[in-house]
């Protein structure tokens, strides 16, 4: 069974809060049908996969997925990543408000993170307005 100090110091150095934000000067130029989509995600090497199991298991949500790198001198990798929306509010944000992230930088992209997701809640990305200053927010994470 995994910490709740385990989990942060993983999410501290491998873990990741974003959010897509579709440009909406775009249009419908995009392949992508969705405005947002919030993720939470762990990236490890295939040999250490087992962890990313053990978290879904320990979150009892999300998904983990081969996630194949054809750079030179890049092992393969697996990923853990949880983007319902329900499941990052209900789930990941009390966590990791409740377990403090140590890292300044994974600090301030969960503030933003958690920002976001508030917005979303609100509805903000349903207009044109909203997905304009969303995209704002997310260009000031890491």
């Amino acid at each position: 069974m995994l910490s709740p100090d385990y989990i942060v110091g993983l999410v501290d150095g491998e873990g990741s809060f974003t959010a897509y934000v579709r440009d909406p000067d775009k249009g419908g130029k995009t392949k992508r049908r969705v405005y947002v989509e919030p993720r939470f995600y762990i990236k490890l090497i295939e040999k250490d996969k087992d962890i990313l199991y053990k978290l879904k298991d320990y979150f009892r949500c999300g998904s983990i997925y081969f996630q194949r790198d054809k750079r030179p001198n890049h092992q393969q990798c697996y990923r853990y990543e949880v983007f319902n929306w329900g499941d990052l509010q209900k789930i990941i944000i009390p966590f990791f408000s409740k377990h403090r992230l140590r890292f300044v930088s994974k600090k301030k992209d969960f503030q933003i993170f958690c920002d976001i997701m508030e917005r979303l809640q609100k509805g903000e990305h349903k207009t044109i307005q909203g997905l304009k200053n969303l995209r704002q927010i997310k260009a000031k994470m890491h």
